[in-house]
């Protein structure tokens, strides 16, 4: 089987995550896309739930084909990718995903010209990001039928402090989780 990890903190996950991912399955060789949410947090962040809660946040965007993957979490690793090689099972090809928002900033993950010797890379045009020629190891994904969002978990998080509705960026479980745990009020 063909997996695509897409890795992040999900501090919420939201629908632009969806939209990534079914984007994966539907311009790459994919059978599913294994959502992965970090544990350690690699920069470090502020603001970030804990980990359980957005594991349990992210859970609520599993679909046939995208599932979770909570490897990371269980076995508390740092957040450099790298660590999380030797736990992979061995009968499935592997990419892991990222925007084009972080090719600039690469020098941030732990080892990453040997993790992408090791693990390939698909590259999601991120809007206000250019695309630049790609390191060997990576492919970007590209289509005429892609769509792009600037959604993002900081935006989601600032409306909320302000107390601003979230309702068309976050699946409704996610909204009821996020308010039920009292997340994200500053």
């Amino acid at each position: 089987m063909n997996i695509v990890f897409f890795g992040g903190a999900f501090n919420p996950p939201h629908l632009g995550h969806l939209l990534i991912a079914q984007q994966v399955l539907d311009f790459t060789r994919t059978d599913q896309v294994w959502l992965l949410p970090n544990y350690g947090q690699i920069p470090p962040k502020i603001n970030v739930a804990s980990a359980k809660d957005r594991l349990l946040m992210t859970k609520l965007l599993e679909t046939k084909r995208i599932k979770i993957c909570d490897l990371e979490i269980v076995h508390k690793l740092s957040g450099d990718t790298i660590d999380l090689l030797p736990f992979l099972p061995k009968e499935h090809t592997y990419h892991f995903l990222i925007g084009s928002d972080w090719l600039g900033r690469m020098d941030e993950w732990g080892d990453w010209q040997t993790l992408v010797k090791k693990l390939p890379f698909y590259v999601f045009p991120r809007q206000g990001y250019e695309q630049p020629t790609l390191p060997k190891g990576m492919s970007a994904i590209d289509s005429p039928l892609l769509t792009t969002t600037n959604t993002s978990s900081t935006k989601i998080r600032e409306r909320i402090k302000k107390g601003l509705s979230i309702d068309v960026f976050v699946p409704a479980g996610v909204a009821e989780y996020i308010a039920d745990h009292a997340l994200y009020r500053g």
